[in-house]
């Protein structure tokens, strides 16, 4: 019975079953589905099962509900699966069943021309979560915000083209967190943002979805749809700390915050998680156009708290860095390989095959 709550976006062992909607889950998602909007939920290991229970179970199931209350889901919105964050998936379970915003192919929320609301930012300098008005106007191409009053001049303005939006809820140590990110003068300007309502925040990431949708696809009009949906907006492949050292290989190894993304083939370190921008990055191109990534330190060098080497070559320079662990340096030497070893194609946009910044 794996993967039953497929409609779910999980693929945990359904252990729960929906008196409402006749759907099997797992045991978060039963979490949601038990509450008045929805209905009540009955253990499939613990509670006894009626025979007419039984039988509305076998008459309704994951599949039916799937083609019932996901009928009308538009590509850009987001479909967590269960490594997502929790506001994810407990949205999209309320969007599906208790809003049924997907049954009837009523227009949609998302796909809006203007959408104006307060967010709390994390400041770049005190640290601290303010209320900053945000406004997304589709006709400009633009996300903005301010201070909270229209009359003040937008603080940060972030095109469409160039922005990327993912839920960081355990680094930010936010239930509702959410990471904007920009290119900006070839530097990648970050904010940090959250809304006490779950489902104000997942509306504003997918209002951003539905706007870089309709852009990519004015940009690229010949590419398949498929092709572009990873392209929206991308979750890191992988986030931690590691360990680097300077171009001339001898300065001290300094502990850093690097976050790997692979659709733009991008490595970018932080001195810490939440910088609003990155101290440097590495542009991770094809092995034809000589990039490759070896395990280990060159022979002689030492690391400074950690052994555990990575090099990786590129025409300009190598970088080498440390992981803390054996683990750690195996899931980071796959990645990037993986990286290097797909060719460079025509929706790469993470720069010219060089360093980004040295």
């Amino acid at each position: 019975m794996r993967g039953l709550e497929a409609a779910n976006g999980t693929d945990a062992e359904p252990v729960w079953a929906s008196c409402a909607i006749g759907v099997f889950v797992c045991l978060e998602c039963s979490g949601v589905h038990r509450n008045p909007k929805i209905g009540k939920v009955k253990s499939i290991q613990l509670d006894y099962m009626e025979q007419d229970f039984v039988q509305f179970l076998q008459s309704h199931g994951n599949r039916r509900a799937r083609e019932e209350y996901e009928a009308f889901v538009p590509p850009y919105y987001y479909r967590p699966t269960e490594k997502d964050c929790k506001v994810l998936r407990e949205q999209w379970i309320r969007a599906k069943y208790e809003r049924q915003e997907f049954r009837f192919g009523e227009p949609c929320r998302y796909a809006v021309d203007f959408k104006e609301g307060v967010l709390w930012k994390k400041g770049r300098s005190s640290g601290q979560f303010l209320e900053r008005l945000f406004t997304f106007s589709k006709s400009d191409g633009l996300l903005t915000y301010c201070m909270n009053d229209k009359r003040h001049t937008p603080r940060g303005r972030f095109p469409i083209q160039n922005l990327n939006a993912t839920f960081q809820c355990e680094k930010m140590e936010m239930e509702h967190g959410l990471e904007i990110t920009c290119v900006q003068g070839g530097r990648t300007r970050s904010i940090y943002v959250y809304h006490k309502e779950g489902e104000e925040i997942v509306t504003w990431y997918n209002v951003l979805r539905a706007a870089r949708f309709h852009y990519l696809k004015k940009m690229f009009p010949n590419t398949p749809e498929v092709e572009l949906l990873p392209k929206i907006t991308r979750n890191y492949t992988k986030s931690g700390y590691m360990e680097k050292t300077g171009p001339t290989q001898r300065e001290r190894f300094k502990k850093r915050w690097f976050n790997l993304d692979s659709e733009e083939r991008k490595l970018l370190y932080y001195r810490d998680p939440l910088d609003p921008y990155e101290q440097g990055g590495i542009f991770i191109g094809s092995c034809e156009a000589g990039y490759h990534v070896t395990e280990g330190l060159p022979n002689g060098m030492k690391g400074n708290k950690w052994a555990a080497g990575i090099t990786i070559h590129t025409p300009q320079r190598e970088y080498i860095l440390t992981c803390e662990s054996s683990r750690e340096q195996r899931d980071w030497l796959h990645l990037l390989q993986a990286i290097t070893a797909r060719p460079i194609s025509a929706h790469d946009t993470g720069g010219s095959a060089a360093e980004i910044i040295p």
